[in-house]
């Protein structure tokens, strides 16, 4: 199984494990399956950490590919057909990376790990918080 990782489970599996479930860790330890990040999560690390939101999350701003690499997780880029989907999408929620995340998981068929309750409120987006 594939799984995508929302930014937040991004960050707490490099900087602060303990924060994410075991259940969550254990399935996402085991080699195979996979761990997927959108290059939406990308863009919401580096423009937070721009605007000194995260200011953690310097070493992923240096050296991403490292990160993924601890991480044994896979980037993925947003396509356009997923952008569009992300804008089309008839769902409550303004955050354009959580819309953009969700839109991905569901075009791709893969869970969304997320810890983030706003997301399980998507008809039709499979959400993993174990």
């Amino acid at each position: 199984m594939r799984y995508l990782l929302d930014t937040h489970v991004l960050i707490w599996l490099a900087c602060s494990p303990e924060r994410v479930p075991v259940g969550i860790r254990t399935q996402l330890a085991n080699p195979q399956n996979g761990r997927l990040v959108s290059a939406v999560t990308v863009m919401e690390i580096t423009t937070k950490y721009r605007l000194g939101k995260l200011p953690q999350c310097e070493p992923f701003v240096r050296d991403w590919d490292r990160t993924l690499d601890r991480l044994m997780a896979t980037e993925i880029p947003l396509t356009a057909a997923q952008a569009h989907a992300a804008g089309s999408l008839v769902w409550d929620h303004r955050d354009p990376f959580d819309r953009m995340l969700a839109a991905q998981a569901i075009d791709l068929c893969v869970p969304l790990v997320s810890g983030d309750a706003r997301m399980a409120t998507l008809p039709g987006l499979d959400v993993r918080w174990l």
